[in-house]
């Protein structure tokens, strides 16, 4: 069991490790390749899925739908914990709520789970985009328009590949192949930018960085273990569910902090000790739900 989490986690934090050196060496302005990233390559590989493998995204609704419950319950059980360590609820709250669902939970799906699991980890991948774009915009600015969000290539991305894979549509054998190629690229260079960004982080605010980086995991895991059942999951599907509570902070919550000027250093420090302490917490993870049912 140790053999096969360390055989999981260790390709992950390698990459970001990689990417950390690189950044401290060469200090890389990954900005246009994280634009790249998020507007080319992982659209691509969220249509390839849906729409080249003919992976039918309606199999995961439940999954999905939990995966929507554990980051809004971690929101709500994060609520008095922000007023008792007197944190700004837009500060904290979302820095919690949203997971590393693409830089680390794609990756970590994949090794873990295997190619098979890649439909219901992208499910989970895009209700927490969804969420993150509307719900999370939303509560850092109340004049977000949600009629904009087909705009955002991710969830245009799923919406294409949707609606293609339903459709009878067969995509070109060679175009099916490209489009692979390129989709395949965002995994590894999520993992590489992580690295470069959190070399831009720093341990200001450590009180709130502390707060969330125990509250986000510990929190989500609890949510995911009591509506796991709820939604009838199957085995397999619970023990993602349960790795999906447990990741880190999202990098793109200190994006959004800093786009809004809500507190971005404190959101900052929050998503640095959240993929730190991620070190310790997802092998942990890993090991409840690999753990062999009695």
């Amino acid at each position: 069991m140790l053999l096969r989490i360390l055989s999981v986690v260790f390709p992950v934090f390698a990459i970001v490790g990689i990417g950390w050196c690189y950044g401290r060496l060469k200090k890389p302005d990954m900005s246009t390749a994280n634009v790249l990233n998020m507007d080319v390559f992982t659209p691509l590989l969220i249509f390839s899925t849906l729409a080249v493998q003919h992976v039918a995204l309606d199999n995961y609704g439940p999954i999905a739908l939990a995966g929507g419950v554990v980051i809004l319950g971690t929101g709500l059980l994060g609520w008095p914990l922000a007023r008792a360590f007197k944190q700004q609820e837009k500060t904290l709250l979302p820095a919690i709520m949203f997971k590393n669902s693409g830089n680390m939970g794609l990756p970590l799906m994949l090794l873990a789970f295997g190619e098979a699991a890649m439909p219901a980890a992208i499910a989970l991948f895009l209700i927490e985009n969804f969420l993150h774009f509307s719900f999370g915009a939303w509560l850092l600015d109340r004049r977000v328009k949600l009629t904009t969000l087909w705009r955002v290539p991710v969830l245009f991305a799923g919406i294409a590949g949707f609606a293609v894979g339903h459709s009878g549509i067969t995509i070109w054998p060679p175009l099916g192949v490209a489009i692979r190629m390129l989709g395949d690229i965002c995994i590894p260079l999520m993992l590489f930018g992580l690295g470069v960004r959190l070399t831009a982080a720093n341990w200001q605010s450590l009180r709130a960085g502390l707060l969330g980086a125990v509250a986000s995991p510990l929190l989500g895991m609890l949510v995911a273990v009591v509506c796991a059942p709820l939604f009838g999951l199957d085995q397999q599907q619970s023990a993602m569910l349960l790795v999906f509570g447990a990741l880190p902070p999202a990098v793109l919550n200190y994006i959004f902090a800093e786009r809004y000027q809500q507190e971005p250093d404190k959101v900052a420090a929050i998503v640095l000790a959240g993929n730190a302490a991620s070190i310790i917490i997802v092998p942990i993870a890993l090991a409840l739900a690999l753990a062999p049912t009695p």
